[in-house]
């Protein structure tokens, strides 16, 4: 055993990583991979008690992109639905690709006034996923000018709109 110190975050992870408390973690991995192409690291399978030989998923990662996101069968009585933002290359063919896969739409793709396209989904299992796609470098001046522009308005309306409303339907 060294006595030299650790790097403090471990390999391939992030200063934050994400966990997600779901009812059904099996089904939300089938859903990070079918809708943005993740790939599962582990997956801890525990006693979940009652029926005999059933089981929970105590302890689950994916990386997705450059991410590790975890996860675990959650044992809390208050569903606690996570908000995760993910930058994409194309938001559009993504946003398809998770409606396909069982999510719904709860913001359309829409280009907002600092360079990025938005749109939103909800994943089977209540989460809300920001898919993100950097399309424009902005000055300072080319950023103003967008958000005094009455299209980029209405379109930031549409997006505070859509996620009030989406947020307050049942998953």
């Amino acid at each position: 055993m060294s006595n030299a110190k650790p790097d403090p975050i471990p390999e391939g992870y992030g200063t934050v990583t994400p966990w997600i408390a779901t009812r059904d973690t099996a089904r939300l991995l089938d859903f990070l991979k079918a809708a943005f192409d993740a790939v599962e690291l582990s997956r801890l399978e525990v006693d979940a008690g009652g029926e005999a030989g059933a089981v929970a998923i105590g302890h689950a990662e994916a990386r997705i992109g450059t991410s590790i996101v975890m996860m675990f069968d959650s044992p809390f009585a208050v569903d606690t639905p996570a908000l995760l933002r993910l930058y994409v290359a194309d938001a559009d063919s993504t946003f398809r690709r998770a409606a396909e896969a069982g999510a719904t739409p709860v913001t359309e793709v829409t280009e907002l006034a600092f360079g990025d396209k938005v749109g939103r989904v909800r994943d089977p299992l209540g989460n809300v996923w920001w898919i993100q796609e950097r399309v424009a470098e902005l000055s300072p001046e080319e950023m103003g000018a967008r958000f005094a522009d009455p299209a980029f308005g209405a379109a930031m309306e549409y997006v505070q709109t859509s996620l009030r409303d989406g947020l307050a339907k049942n998953a």
